[in-house]
């Protein structure tokens, strides 16, 4: 499961550029900020208050008031600012951040996202994905492609949305995916699968690329 998750994670960072603000949302998200190019300079910026966030700290880095919006252990860059949780929605909500990163529950053909409850389950609460993927310029879902065998990428998302329409592009361990007005477009698949392996783990119809090519 972890190669999985590096997979996404750096081919996630793949899509971020030069002088991108970005919000990398709790869980798998978080691992992004370690597989940025040293060639370009992202600002990473975390909800709970600061940007210039680093990659996540090692255990000689770890200080114990440096935490991200998920409570992992993180390190600052040089320059890095830190104020209060209304500075940093006003950033959100102005539509300073370029890019945000999200797990996600479920996502469907249309770009709806299902990411913060499933119903009878206690929840701390949404959070600040509701404002994230609406203020933010672009939306990358990077999450596992089934739970426990079942499709996430979906028709039509069956648990309560976290917002509609707002999704740009589906990062999973079997392929890229881009939603497009005329449905998923799929324009990447792992190393050693199939275009019909992820069809058939993928509720969701998907148009294959005609210039469909490998992840890296």
């Amino acid at each position: 499961m972890e190669d999985f998750r590096q997979r996404i994670a750096s081919r996630v960072a793949k899509e971020l550029k030069d002088g991108d603000v970005v919000n990398l949302g709790i869980g798998m998200p978080t691992m992004v900020a370690n597989y940025i190019s040293e060639d370009i300079e992202v600002i990473l910026q975390s909800e709970n208050g600061f940007i210039g966030m680093g990659p996540i700290a090692k255990e000689d880095e770890i200080d114990k008031d440096l935490v991200n919006a998920g409570g992992v252990h993180v390190t600052a860059r040089k320059g890095a600012t830190f104020f209060d949780s209304a500075t940093s929605f006003a950033i959100i909500r102005g539509g300073h951040v370029d890019i945000t990163v999200l797990g996600a529950l479920q996502v469907d053909e249309k770009g709806n996202l299902a990411n913060w409850m499933i119903p009878g389950k206690r929840v701390p609460g949404m959070g600040g994905a509701m404002d994230l993927v609406v203020g933010a310029k672009k939306v990358i879902v990077s999450m596992e492609h089934t739970a426990k065998g079942k499709a996430k990428i979906l028709k039509n998302c069956n648990l309560p949305l976290t917002a509609k329409g707002q999704v740009n592009l589906i990062v999973t361990e079997m392929g890229v995916m881009e939603v497009t007005d005329k449905g998923l477009l799929l324009k990447e698949i792992a190393p050693n699968i199939s275009v019909e392996d992820v069809v058939n783990a993928t509720e969701a119809s998907l148009i294959i690329s005609p210039n469909l090519k490998v992840m890296e």
